[in-house]
């Protein structure tokens, strides 16, 4: 069985589109699962997801399935890329990770499936190989997605992230707490890529200023987590999410999550992911976790 974590974006959602640099963490708190068993031959290749109370069958299901995109275009392009037939196999897939959350979910079922599929034919790929599978898994769900996502889900580590360039960690100076606030509400990160998108067509010297700033707090952030100045990661957080704001990516809900958290003791919360639902985080210490928690 592959298991694979949830990620978080800390710094730089929706900026990062355009070039700007975004840091995101794995989130082991949240995990997706796939396991493998062989199946009598000529049974074909089946996905089994019980926590969504559907079995879906590989030469059955057509790609105007809604599902087709999250559970067999995974295998679709993990057996062209090893140039392989169809196995007789079923794969069960569990996720505790919330959908249209922000948290992830469809880079990481993808890539524990992508993962598990690859060990049962007995072949052998990469990280990196993985990761671009996974990435044109995202671009089915999101249409221009910034590689973030699958990037941090499957090597699995923090990561500072510019599009297009290598992939570069950064060292922790000293341990910090964030809590994840869930909105409750789902909202695909597509639509509201999307949406940002139209806003910068229309408008580029609104946007690309925001965008410029975005970036900018990233760098902050890393300079910040790098040296151990923990504390002046609240007041980046805080910004950073008045900009997204400005961009039309938070809601009622989320503002009134975060104004709630800093009003608790959080040093500083903003939203993570694509936002207009979905999730927020909020940095505590030891003494004000349990206050901003409830």
């Amino acid at each position: 069985m592959k298991s694979v974590p949830g990620k978080i974006i800390l710094f730089g959602e929706h900026a990062v589109v355009y070039g700007q640099p975004a840091i995101a963490v794995p989130l082991q708190a949240v995990q997706a699962s796939a396991a493998a068993e062989v199946a009598p031959s000529g049974t074909g290749l089946i996905v089994h997801a019980p926590d969504l109370g559907q079995t879906l069958c590989y030469d059955d299901c057509t790609d105007t399935d809604p599902l087709y995109s999250a559970l067999l275009y995974p295998l679709c392009v993990t057996l062209r890329r090893l140039n392989q037939p169809v196995p007789d196999l079923t794969l069960t897939v569990h996720s505790t990770i919330p959908i249209a959350s922000g948290l992830g979910s469809g880079a990481a079922v993808a890539a524990a499936l992508i993962r598990e599929l690859v060990s049962a034919l007995g072949a052998n790929l990469d990280d990196t190989a993985i990761n671009e599978l996974v990435y044109e898994v995202e671009k089915r769900h999101h249409g221009t997605p910034s590689g973030i996502d699958n990037t941090v889900i499957v090597f699995n580590r923090p990561v500072y992230f510019v599009r297009g360039q290598p992939i570069a960690t950064f060292q922790i100076a000293q341990p910090f707490t964030l809590l994840v606030g869930d909105t409750g509400q789902g909202s695909p990160t597509k639509l509201a890529v999307g949406d940002v998108r139209q806003l910068y067509d229309a408008d580029p010297d609104r946007l690309t200023p925001l965008f410029s700033r975005i970036g900018d707090i990233a760098r902050a952030a890393r300079a910040a987590i790098e040296s151990g100045a923990v504390d002046s990661l609240g007041p980046l957080m805080d910004e950073n999410h008045a900009l997204l704001r400005d961009m039309t990516v938070s809601s009622d809900d989320l503002d009134r999550l975060c104004a709630a958290a800093r009003q608790a003791g959080a040093l500083g919360a903003k939203l993570s992911g694509g936002g207009r639902g979905g999730n927020m985080i909020a940095l505590v210490t030891p003494d004000t976790a349990d206050r901003v928690r409830a």
